[in-house]
Parts: structure tokens; C-alpha cells; sequence
């Protein structure tokens, strides 16, 4: 058997090589040594960080169809993606300076472009109770400048800012997820928010743990996974709970002229000490006819 791995076409070679080491491809693929641990665990942890990238780059994807298809972005938050955006480009920024693989942290920079993408979304399809007599057109350009220079000031950052940034993500990544919580617990609703993604999410969270400590061992990266794990789960439990709740807008049908008997109370002290006056119109008179309109009266003539 080791005849035939040791004498695989040159591309396969190269592409194991590059992927899990030329020590790990030696080992485990050339001479079959299935008790490498070490080996085993770092292409294990390389196997699921290419696949999170993978799938990062395709994960907000059905989120932005659900958007599209509707017309409509209720029930997402503004400032919940705004943050999580901001998130996204300061752990690309960090990891890049910093030399890290590119599978520990690539699914971060294609979440950071979608997540853009649905940022500017939600500012062209507010919601109904959002909705402002202003352009969006304006907010729009302001908004996409806005992420541009950001990105350009991220990447000119020195190292060590950067490093303190990172540390920012922590509670970063917590207010990113609270207003989205929150918005689905006020209207027991999740509205356009994506199953795909949120599960994507949470499975995406615990293999990040994984590659993180095989591959970087940054406690300050892995913290930031761990505390996304946390809140991604609550937004899969508020998934589960409001199932089937589309949180339209609501609004109580009572017929004309009916009366709740809350409203009586409501108003029974402010009708107290007042007296109703009701006043009948007066009838028309009947008009008396004397006259023809000519004037001239008319009398009978007796014979």
C-alpha cells in the first residue's frame, strides 16, 4: 500500500504538502502512520479550518436571498450588524498582521463581505416601524464610505493597536449580538433572520475552538470564539422558540363605534361632573303656498 502512496501524481503531493506540512504528509499519507497523534490532530484541525472557510464564504448567502426575495429586512438589527461587521474586519486585520494561517481566520473575511452587504440592505428596506420619509440613498453612500475608510485604517494599524483591538472584540461581539436578542424577544419574533446562518454559526464557533488552540493558541482569539459560541446559541434557542412567528405588525380590529371596557374606564373619571346636553334639530316649517308664483289669485265663478 505504501508503494502507492509513496508515488501519487506530483499536484496531490503538492497540495497535501501545502496543506498539512511536508512532515505531517510524510507521516500520515506516505508511510500510512495512522498513530501519529500530533500529525492526526493538526490535519484534522487544517480539514475543518478549510472547511469553515468554505462555508463562510457561502454562509450569510441565504440570508441575503431572504432579503432580496422579500423586499424586507424586519426583524434584523442595524446596529447588531454594524457591530458584528466591525468584528469581523478587526479579527482579519489581527490574524493577517500577525501571520496566522489562513484557514484559522479566513471565513472572516468573507463574513465581513456579506455582512456589509446586509448592513446596506437593512438601510435600503427598513422596516415598517423604521421607515423615514428620508432618502436612503444618502445613508447609503455615508455608510459604504464609512466601512471603506475603516478598512483602510484597520490595515495601516500598528500591530500593537491592533492587539488592543482584538481585545475589543470581546465585548464587541457581545453588543453585536444583544440588540438582535433583544429585537426577536420584543416582537417573539425572528423575523428574515436565517436558520442556515445561526446553525452555521454555532457549528462554525466550536470547530474555530478547535483549530484556534491546535493551530494559533491566542487565548485572547479563542475567548472571542467562545463568547460568540454563547450568544449564537441563544439566537438558536430564540430560533427554535419563535418558530413559525412571523411578527408582522399587529394591530387590534374593533368595530366602528364599539367601545372596550377598558376605554369606558379609561374615560369614566374625566366624565365625571359633566353634563351631556343633547339638542334636536329643529324641524323645517312647512312652506304655506297663497299665491301662485305669478301673483295673480284665482277664484271660482258661481253661476
Amino acid at each position: 500500500m505504501t508503494s502507492i502512496t509513496r508515488n501519487l501524481p506530483w499536484f496531490i503531493v503538492d497540495l497535501g504538502t501545502a496543506v498539512i506540512g511536508e512532515k505531517c504528509y510524510s507521516s500520515l499519507v506516505e508511510n500510512l502512520n495512522v498513530g501519529d497523534a500530533e500529525c492526526l490532530k493538526y490535519s484534522l484541525s487544517k480539514g475543518l479550518g478549510l472547511g469553515i472557510v468554505v462555508g463562510g464564504s457561502i454562509m450569510k448567502v441565504p440570508q441575503l436571498l431572504l432579503i432580496l426575495s422579500a423586499q424586507s429586512a424586519r426583524g434584523l438589527s442595524f446596529s447588531a450588524h454594524a457591530l458584528e461587521t466591525l468584528s469581523y474586519a478587526i479579527t482579519t486585520a489581527y490574524s493577517y498582521r500577525n501571520n496566522f494561517p489562513f484557514s484559522t481566520y479566513g471565513e472572516n473575511l468573507f463574513l465581513m463581505i456579506q455582512n456589509t452587504l446586509i448592513t446596506l440592505l437593512i438601510i435600503y428596506f427598513p422596516s415598517t416601524t423604521l421607515r423615514k420619509a428620508q432618502d436612503s440613498t444618502g445613508k447609503l453612500i455615508l455608510t459604504s464610505l464609512a466601512a471603506a475608510v475603516s478598512g483602510a485604517v484597520l490595515y495601516l494599524m500598528p500591530t500593537e493597536t491592533l492587539a488592543f483591538l482584538q481585545l475589543g472584540t470581546l465585548p464587541l461581539s457581545l453588543f453585536s449580538k444583544v440588540p438582535q436578542i433583544a429585537q426577536n424577544a420584543r416582537a417573539k419574533s425572528t423575523g428574515q433572520l436565517s436558520a442556515f446562518a445561526v446553525i452555521s454559526q454555532i457549528v462554525g464557533c466550536l470547530a474555530r475552538l478547535f483549530t484556534t488552540a491546535t493551530e494559533v493558541g491566542d487565548p485572547i482569539v479563542s475567548a472571542g470564539f467562545a463568547l460568540a459560541l454563547l450568544l449564537n446559541s441563544v439566537l438558536g434557542m430564540q430560533m427554535w422558540m419563535y418558530w413559525g412567528k412571523d411578527g408582522k405588525d399587529t394591530y387590534s380590529k374593533t368595530a366602528i363605534g364599539a367601545v372596550s371596557e377598558k376605554e369606558k374606564e379609561d374615560w369614566a373619571p374625566e366624565r365625571r361632573g359633566r353634563v351631556d346636553v343633547v339638542v334636536t334639530p329643529k324641524s323645517s316649517p312647512v312652506p304655506r303656498h297663497t299665491a301662485s308664483p305669478s301673483g295673480r289669485k284665482w277664484s271660482r265663478k258661481i253661476d
